[in-house]
């Protein structure tokens, strides 16, 4: 996908930023998506977690069943003074293929769908400004969900910080690493090499 455009979306109008805000996106395996936004200047944690499903505590063999109606997603904590959510839109909107419904890479079923959950009116006005945008820019149908944000689960803790502790592990090498690659190439002033990893901010 060639970088979008979204100029308008960068600018957010000088209200009194919180210290810390938080977003959540679903983009696939929690594992990938997780290492797209823990590499963003800004970002204070990324964390792997199930969202948008009907079941309480969900484990992991639950929603890898597809019976939970959860989604992998990856909550998000950023400085709104150093990243604004607009750019972590569009990080995310370079990290996924919007246009298959129910599956990124070899992962098949709703778990794997792309949505982006929103958390006040503001998040959800500039998501579907970059839908929009999204839509021009590759002029097909386009099946990513935006929809409110409800309870996050995180999940087991052998998910977080996972491509940092498993770097070659098969699955990562292929499917994550070109990904973060072309990240960087695409928005070199939002990445860093070391990433903000949820062990760090537990101890």
């Amino acid at each position: 996908m060639r970088a979008l455009a979204l100029a308008v979306l960068l600018a957010v109008a000088p209200a009194a930023l919180a210290a810390e805000a938080v977003a959540t996106f679903a983009g696939g395996c929690f594992w990938c998506t997780e290492s797209d936004f823990e590499k963003v200047p800004g970002v204070t944690s990324a964390v792997s977690g199930y969202t948008g499903g009907r079941v309480d505590q969900p484990t992991y063999e639950q929603v890898s069943d597809g019976g939970t109606g959860h989604a992998e997603a990856v909550q998000v904590r950023f400085d709104p003074a150093k990243v604004s959510y607009a750019q972590l839109l569009q990080v995310y909107w370079h990290s996924v293929d919007p246009t298959v419904k129910d599956q990124q890479f070899c992962d098949i079923g709703t778990q794997y769908r792309t949505a982006i959950f929103v958390h006040d009116a503001e998040q959800r006005r500039l998501a579907l400004a970059s839908l929009d945008e999204v839509k021009r820019e590759l002029d097909t149908t386009i099946h990513t969900e935006i929809v409110d944000a409800g309870k996050f689960y995180p999940a087991e803790d052998y998910h977080q910080d996972y491509l940092t502790l498993h770097p070659g592990q098969p699955y990562i090498a292929i499917n994550d690493l070109p990904k973060i690659a072309e990240l960087k190439r695409l928005f070199p002033a939002r990445y860093r090499e070391t990433p903000v990893l949820v062990r760090a901010r537990r101890g």
